[in-house]
């Protein structure tokens, strides 16, 4: 049986997004209400930790100079999705509120409280308020994969190396007998790295998945944390919605150390114990559950701009 990865289709996303303008809405608080009733106790109490970890900031948006009301992300600019994906939620709220936002892939702490999508894991960052933005591209997920007993005993990694850590990564293990390693982009990095760009369906043949993050976090973490693959990364510095900082190695993935040193060491460990694998695999699906309920992400997405915008005084 071939896996079945389950993403959202662009054209239908915007059609949606540009319909969310022109529709009549409820208020926040009926919209959060109705959500609640759809939702058992223990959803509930896991919507309360997951909201007070994206939005740790108790500052009122509007004590903090805002840069903008709700109503200018009814004309979004690029990056356009940014707009649209926190429109999905804002729009329940009146529209002359305040609000900060820092779009694109944020690696630092804004100096008002903001919405984000990407925030460094370490430090203070309660500035941070993070919401799921452009999901479309992020959120992707993989269902029905083969077991991972089938799989080759090997890392595969393609990706864009434009960063020095990429390039690190690449110098070490192009060419390595336990790696199948390619670089896609035609400029930048080294031109004896590029191959060509694969599918998540080949992706998912080999047991290990490399998962080095990019400009913020690793776009392709959630997708494999969802297969029989199993995530290869060291620990992550940076965090979105899926709260990569909240993983832990040896748990949810296989950590290397950030110079990558001990690479060959922890994939020959991982490869002589299957059971080690099957108990990552275990809580790296049962990780990624929590984010399949569409009811639970609406709540979730709601209360994190309620807590933002209305904060209790």
């Amino acid at each position: 049986m071939m896996a079945k990865v389950e993403k959202q289709v662009k054209f239908f996303y915007y059609i949606k997004a540009y319909l969310r303008r022109i529709l009549p809405t409820t208020s926040y608080s009926i919209k959060i209400k109705q959500l609640e009733r759809s939702l058992t106790a223990r959803q509930k109490e896991l919507v309360t930790s997951r909201v007070d970890y994206y939005c740790r900031s108790s500052v009122k948006s509007s004590t903090s100079s805002p840069c903008c009301t709700l109503k200018d992300l009814r004309s979004p600019v690029t990056p356009k999705t940014y707009y649209h994906d926190t429109y999905e939620y804002a729009r329940f709220f009146p529209e002359e509120l305040p609000i900060n936002f820092v779009f694109g892939d944020v690696t630092t702490v804004p100096d008002l409280p903001s919405i984000v999508k990407s925030r460094p894991v370490a430090a203070d960052n309660n500035n941070s308020i993070l919401l799921n933005l452009d999901k479309a591209r992020h959120f992707v997920w993989v269902h029905n994969d083969q077991p991972f007993h089938t799989k080759k005993d090997v890392l595969i990694g393609r990706g864009a190396v434009f960063q020095e850590h990429r390039y690190h990564f690449f110098s070490q293990y192009f060419g390595h007998p336990m790696c199948d390693l390619g670089q896609v982009n035609a400029q930048g990095g080294n031109p004896l790295w590029i191959k060509k760009k694969i599918s998540i369906a080949d992706h998912l043949n080999y047991k290990f998945i490399l998962c080095l993050q990019g400009n913020d976090v690793a776009t392709n973490l959630k997708w494999v944390m969802s297969s029989n693959s199993i995530a290869v990364m060291p620990k992550p510095t940076l965090e979105t919605w899926f709260m990569e900082g909240s993983l832990v190695g040896g748990v949810h993935y296989i950590e290397i150390k950030d110079d990558y040193s001990d690479l060959e060491t922890q994939l020959q460990h991982y490869l002589a114990h299957p059971d080690k694998c099957r108990f990552i695999l275990e809580n790296a699906h049962s990780y990624c559950e929590q984010f399949y309920n569409r009811k639970v992400e609406d709540l979730c997405s709601l209360k994190v701009l309620e807590k933002y915008l209305l904060p209790a005084e």
